[in-house]
């Protein structure tokens, strides 16, 4: 879910907060990644996508072709995966998998992750394992300088602290990127982080409920005068804004403001040359993809890079290859043509 209708109000209220560029404008910065959402992203686009063995390999695969049309674009990523979700998120996620038709006990998730990482890291490309929420590592990274801004669909990446989250990275269209600068939002709104915090409560957050009947302007309003959740809850009707009972506002405060990270964000991050014969032994070997295709592919992603390098510039974008080009697949219904850009609901591993 993330933030209910934030994107919405900084659209109405700072637009100037919001920026549209392209992929290539990001070129020569490094990027943290909210990898749940990409898993999510390709699993939802292309969900009937097998190879030979019946093995789902859309987020593999689909992985491995983001990966190489970032390094193509010279952004460098580090991948955050999810650890286990804190307490307060149990509940919205057992209503997501029963609205899901599945038990969370039943997926098998651990075995993909697994294999995403060792694309990565034959990739040469970083990732990180977040303690509990990876957006909340990838913001961390932000602020500690490790990386310059975070890619993901969950607005919840600036409550968490980014001063710069990345909508739709991977699209292909001109000026599809969309920027949001947390800065520019507290300036315009007026509010501290710790005061856009409450607010994001306030609109509806993952970690507990919201007033009944407080709708986005409102919750805004009520913020900027008063300040804090405590003092909005002195000068609200509670018959028209009913607050739920025992509500743990105080908890979903302190997941963002002191979430739970890693210190691994203090290590140094490196980018690897990649690794065609691990790839072509794991991807073709291993998981039955069509070992002409990633040769292909690679010997793209060279020529790409050598273009680029040639030419000085930051230019030269370059199509995603289709997924289902890599192996044979078979499928009981069509697969969705797009991936869902602008998607905010992603599965936890």
């Amino acid at each position: 879910m993330g933030i209910v209708k934030l994107a919405e109000l900084i659209r109405n209220v700072a637009p100037d907060a919001i920026s549209y560029k392209t992929i290539s404008d990001y070129s020569g910065k490094k990027i943290s990644v909210d990898a749940s959402i990409v898993l999510f992203q390709f699993r939802t686009a292309a969900p009937e996508i097998r190879n030979r063995d019946g093995s789902h390999l859309s987020p593999l695969v689909g992985l491995f072709y983001r990966t190489l049309h970032f390094l193509e674009n010279d952004i460098r990523p580090v991948y955050v995966f999810d650890g286990l979700p804190p307490e307060q998120k149990e509940a919205l996620l057992e209503r997501r998998a029963e609205a899901g038709g599945y038990t969370r006990a039943q997926r098998p998730v651990s075995n993909q992750v697994q294999d995403c990482q060792k694309i990565l890291k034959l990739l040469g490309v970083p990732y990180l394992q977040a303690p509990s929420e990876a957006e909340a590592l990838c913001a961390e990274l932000v602020k500690c300088g490790e990386v310059d801004g975070v890619a993901s669909e969950d607005m919840d990446v600036l409550p968490f602290g980014s001063s710069l989250l990345i909508r739709q990275l991977s699209t292909k269209e001109d000026r599809g990127v969309v920027e949001y600068s947390l800065p520019k939002v507290l300036k315009t709104l007026g509010l501290t982080h710790e005061q856009f915090v409450d607010l994001c409560i306030l609109l509806g957050c993952d970690y507990c409920e919201k007033i009944g009947g407080l709708g986005p302007k409102r919750a805004l309003a009520l913020i900027q005068q008063h300040k804090t959740i405590e003092d909005v809850l002195l000068n609200i009707n509670r018959t028209t804004h009913p607050v739920p009972e025992n509500w743990k506002y105080l908890d979903a405060r302190k997941l963002f403001l002191d979430p739970e990270v890693t210190n691994q964000t203090s290590r140094s991050l490196s980018w690897e040359e990649p690794d065609e014969e691990g790839l072509v032994n794991f991807l073709s070997h291993e998981k039955y993809v069509k070992e002409e295709r990633i040769r292909r592919r690679m010997e793209k992603f060279r020529r790409v890079r050598e273009d680029r390098k040639q030419r000085g510039s930051g230019e030269g974008k370059q199509h995603q290859t289709r997924m289902d080009d890599f192996f044979r697949v078979t499928r009981s219904r069509q697969a969705p043509d797009a991936v869902d850009q602008t998607v905010s609901k992603k599965s936890k591993f």
